[in-house]
């Protein structure tokens, strides 16, 4: 991946890519184990949060003070209000 998360690719010769592939297949190996982490973590973070009374105060709060965009956006995309 590039400075910018972006995934690149290179064509190697088959001899060159027999040389790295057994670097290659680590790194996608750590990879994926770093991603199912780190998605878990998210997942534990999500659940704690549904029973944080101050996350859950902060949320009302900032849900209502949308509702009147909220309220006019559904009136102009859904023919109804909210």
């Amino acid at each position: 991946m590039d400075n910018q998360g972006r995934q690149l690719g290179v064509i190697l010769p088959i001899d060159d890519y027999s040389r790295v592939e057994p670097f290659l297949q680590q790194y996608e190996r750590g990879s994926r184990e770093a991603s199912s982490e780190t998605e878990e973590e998210k997942l534990r973070l999500v659940e704690q949060a549904a029973n944080d009374p101050l996350f859950l105060a902060d949320l009302r709060e900032a849900m209502n003070d949308f509702k009147h965009v909220d309220a006019e956006w559904g009136k102009s995309h859904c023919g109804g209000g909210q």
